[in-house]
């Protein structure tokens, strides 16, 4: 089996990561958009997709299981922001409806921004500067990096669809 590191390089796999959870994340949540089951489903999937393209092994030597922790955990933090600049209101007719904003979208675009230069400066700017931060810190190559951000990306959806439903139920008691 190959491993990500042979497929694709990490600012590649970084990039159609990124670009594509962020651009189903603003085409479903931008606007004032009806709240459904579906439009939740349809993020989790595109990083599921993502997952099952890009993660192909879990490096658990060292501090590498840390590594991808620190990514999820980072991710969570994300995620709660995101759901809490995507505000949510119930309509006349009981639907639920999010209005997402520049706030929302600017969090979405410099999150998935960030990964996408990270994982280009690792390759063209400070690619010594990686090794060794790797070598001390017992981390054991590419594919932690690469699984660390999709796992980021996996939390950041999950920990903002929790508090959509959590606002949904919210709302549907009131």
């Amino acid at each position: 089996m190959s491993t990500t590191s042979s497929l694709f390089s990490p600012f590649l796999t970084a990039l159609i990561a990124s670009v594509t959870i962020l651009g189903i994340i603003l085409a479903t949540d931008l606007g004032h958009r009806r709240l459904t089951n579906m439009r939740m489903l349809r993020s989790l999937i595109a990083v599921a997709v993502v997952i099952a393209l890009f993660v192909h092994s879990l490096p658990t030597a060292g501090n590498d299981i840390s590594m991808q922790l620190a990514g999820i955990g980072i991710g969570v933090i994300c995620g709660l922001i995101a759901g809490a600049l995507l505000p949510a209101e119930r309509a006349a007719d009981g639907s639920i409806y999010t209005s997402g904003g520049i706030g929302y979208a600017a969090l979405w675009i410099v999150i998935s921004s960030s990964r996408v230069l990270f994982a280009y400066g690792s390759e063209h700017w400070f690619s010594q500067g990686i090794i060794t931060f790797s070598i001390d810190y017992e981390l054991s190559g590419q594919d932690v990096y690469a699984n660390t951000f999709v796992f980021m990306s996996l939390a950041m959806v999950l920990a903002r669809t929790g508090v959509l439903l959590s606002k949904r139920r919210n709302l549907t008691r009131a």
